[in-house]
């Protein structure tokens, strides 16, 4: 199985749409994603993620987006105040990157940054849900890695159009990369691709491939 990320396109993050570029990324978007030969289209059920998949919807003829509640963004700050800045995650791990801290220490969530953060409440639940959709589409989690429960080896191809927080928490459960880390090497651009291959041996465990990570070639037709 090939699983493709996609993150939304440029957002309106008070209305959870997208702006006027933000759909014209989505456009390009869905051109490139032609090329993937999917077969199932799954988003987050925020409005930013739904229009960016919209266009490709249209294009390949896929009707049915399936929805992925567990995929919408991830939340930060406490609950009473919540988009402080200083508790955002990116921000927090590129400050912490700065003085040194270890931000491969599994212990992550004990870090003052996520202590009280609902960044760390969404986070949990987003890898909690992971695994049991990911056992839907054939590959059943055994401690770090996945086994193939398909029944045959051919080739399955499907993408999900989420956010960057979002798509991070997922990544770092499947890819067993501590969330902290990602956040600080990861910064997902709008509409940017990330592909992940899984084995295709039934039986076969093992850990998925990065066949391509943080693409945003297609959106140079933007500036030409």
């Amino acid at each position: 199985m090939r699983l493709i990320l996609v993150r939304h396109g440029d957002p309106n993050y008070e209305k959870d749409c997208l702006t006027e570029l933000g759909h014209k990324q989505a456009e390009i978007t869905a051109q490139r994603l032609l090329e993937e030969g999917i077969e199932e289209i799954f988003s987050s059920p925020m409005g930013r993620a739904r229009q960016t998949a919209a266009p490709f919807a249209e294009v390949s003829g896929i009707k049915n987006v399936q929805i992925l509640d567990f995929m919408k963004e991830i939340r930060y700050g406490r609950e009473d105040d919540l988009y402080n800045q200083d508790m955002s995650p990116w921000v927090g791990t590129d400050r912490m990157v700065n003085e040194g801290v270890n931000l491969q220490d599994p212990d992550w969530q004990n870090f003052p940054l996520f202590v009280d953060n609902t960044a760390t409440v969404d986070i949990n639940a987003v890898q909690k849900a992971s695994d049991p959709w990911l056992k839907t589409l054939g590959y059943e989690r055994e401690g770090l890695y996945y086994r193939n429960i398909r029944k045959d080896d051919s080739q399955h191809t499907v993408v999900l159009f989420s956010h960057g927080g979002s798509s991070t928490a997922f990544l770092s459960r499947v890819l067993n990369i501590p969330f902290p880390l990602l956040c600080a090497s990861l910064h997902i651009p709008h509409t940017g691709i990330t592909i992940l291959r899984f084995d295709r041996t039934p039986g076969k465990l093992s850990l998925p491939v990065i066949e391509l990570m943080n693409d945003g070639n297609h959106l140079k037709k933007l500036l030409s």
